[in-house]
């Protein structure tokens, strides 16, 4: 079970922001172009599904 720390307002915008972060860091690694892009693409599919989650509730 995750806990969430007590400072912590909305733990899906947090881990959204997260992998965005997470994504932008994938277009920078030493890695080949296809590698980065998905990497990107799913860091960032990641981060809009927890957005649309936030969004729903």
């Amino acid at each position: 079970m995750t806990q969430r720390h007590p400072l912590t307002l909305n733990p899906s915008k947090s881990r959204a922001a997260a992998h965005r972060a997470m994504a932008l860091a994938a277009l920078h690694a030493d890695s080949s172009l296809s590698v980065r892009l998905r990497r990107y693409n799913d860091q960032m599919a990641k981060a809009r599904a927890l957005e649309a989650q936030e969004v729903a509730l």
